[in-house]
Order: C-alpha cells, then sequence, then structure tokens
C-alpha cells in the first residue's frame, strides 16, 4: 500500500492477479461507480496485471483515487520492467496478439475507460495509465 488515496500491487504470480482484481473492485465500489463498471475496472486491471505476468514475468499495479468538488474517479497504472512492445500501433489493433489469445486485452481496455495512454520502449519498460470517471 502506498498513500492514503492509492494502493499499489506487486505483480509475479496469478494470485497477484485476482488481488489486483479484488482491489480494484472494493476502491471503484467505495468510490460510487455502479455494479457494471465495477465489473469493467475489474476487468481492465485483470488484463493489465495479466500482461504484466505474461510478458514482463513482474511489475505493479497502482491504483489511485483522483477527485475534486466537481467529480471523482479512479487511475490504473500498470508498469513493468519487461521486454517492451515493438509496436503499439499494431498492439491495439483488435484480434491483435502474441500470445494466442483472442487479442482483445489493450483495445479492449482502451474502449472501457475515459482516458488511455501506453508508453513502451523495447527493452526497457512499459507503462499503461488509464483514467475511468464516475459518471
Amino acid at each position: 500500500m502506498t498513500g492514503l488515496h492509492s494502493y499499489k500491487v506487486n505483480i509475479s504470480s496469478e494470485a497477484d492477479i485476482v488481488t489486483a482484481r479484488q482491489v480494484g473492485r472494493n476502491l471503484s465500489k467505495e468510490l460510487g461507480f455502479g455494479t457494471i463498471m465495477q465489473s469493467r475496472i475489474a476487468t481492465t486491471i485483470s488484463e493489465l496485471a495479466r500482461n504484466i505476468f505474461l510478458y514482463a514475468g513482474l511489475g505493479f499495479i497502482l491504483l489511485e483515487r483522483l477527485g475534486d468538488e466537481e467529480r471523482v474517479g479512479l487511475k490504473i497504472t500498470a508498469f513493468d520492467e519487461g521486454p517492451g512492445i515493438e509496436d503499439v500501433r499494431k498492439a491495439l489493433e483488435d484480434g491483435y496478439s502474441t500470445s494466442c489469445a483472442l487479442g482483445a486485452g489493450l483495445p479492449g481496455v482502451k474502449r472501457m475507460m475515459d482516458e488511455f495512454s501506453l508508453q513502451s520502449t523495447p527493452g526497457v519498460c512499459t507503462q499503461v495509465v488509464v483514467v475511468k470517471w464516475v459518471e
């Protein structure tokens, strides 16, 4: 755990993916997201954490409360120091997968969230930052 408004879950095993997902679901409920959006947030966290586990071996998911007088939201950061993504544009195409999966991961995450940023340097690191605002 980090500060009062953020939670860090290290990812190095399948169990860590489950933990990150549960922490995210609980936090999204506290922030006032509806049941469907809580599920989408949990799915987003699962996708990002699974990518860390499958492609980098280890990294972390950081969940942060956002808000002011006007709106409340959740910021999810996935970070790893793995091999990086050679072709970010291709990785964001529906159906593209390097692991024989369905390839819905990153494009699906992008569609479910309000804000999406992906930075990757091959051989150095990958960071995905998404934000969802309570409507």
